[in-house]
């Protein structure tokens, strides 16, 4: 008999009041394993792992990325605050919604700011301009605080190298002064509540 696990017989299913199972029975070098596995909602849209991800956060208490909001029947679609600590963002807080493709991790998620920010590398329609979570740049070992880090990072330190609004990218760049007095007023403006402690 080849080595590794091969299975023994067919897969039985059957009707559970909560879902169905299916008992798999597979061999092991002469060792029988019997597993059950429970088809629940996550595991037929493969969000499994996203549970775990969003666990970990809530309990690491991170001060930067609050009130996480996630339905528990799609944990694909996380909304929380990003609440930066530099001006002349520090004067509000300002919502996302983070999208996982069904194809997570092997694809990036999508970040959206549904409050308004003025920032050259977030643009009026909330897309933001973050290379961790580009195409080109995405590793399927890359986890969700990591992509918030980078994000946090990004709003704290804009780059106008990398510019979603040139017009923004150009003021930072010449007259700094200036772009941090609008954007803070804009945020006083726009941002949302920032959180107690």
């Amino acid at each position: 008999m080849a080595t590794g696990i091969h299975l023994s017989q067919s897969i039985r299913t059957k009707r559970a009041e909560e879902g169905e199972a299916a008992s798999v029975s597979l061999r092991h070098s002469g060792t029988l394993f019997v597993f059950l596995w429970v088809l629940c909602p996550f595991a037929q849209s493969g969000t499994m792992p996203m549970s775990g991800e969003l666990e970990e956060i809530r309990r690491s208490g991170m001060k930067n990325f609050r009130n996480i909001q996630v339905e528990e029947s799609n944990l694909l679609s996380w909304q929380g605050l990003i609440v930066p600590d530099n001006p002349p963002y520090d004067k509000g807080a300002f919502r996302i919604e983070i999208i996982f493709p069904t194809e997570y991790p092997f694809k990036p998620p999508k970040i959206t700011f549904k409050t308004k920010i003025y920032h050259p590398n977030i643009d009026e329609k909330g897309q933001v301009c973050l290379p961790v979570i580009s195409a080109e740049n995405w590793k399927p070992a890359t986890k969700t605080d990591q992509v918030i880090q980078s994000l946090i990072a990004l709003v704290n330190d804009p780059q106008p190298e990398h510019p979603l609004r040139a017009d923004l990218a150009e003021e930072y760049s010449k007259d700094r002064k200036k772009f941090l007095k609008n954007a803070e007023e804009f945020t006083k403006k726009h941002g949302e509540k920032r959180p107690m402690d």
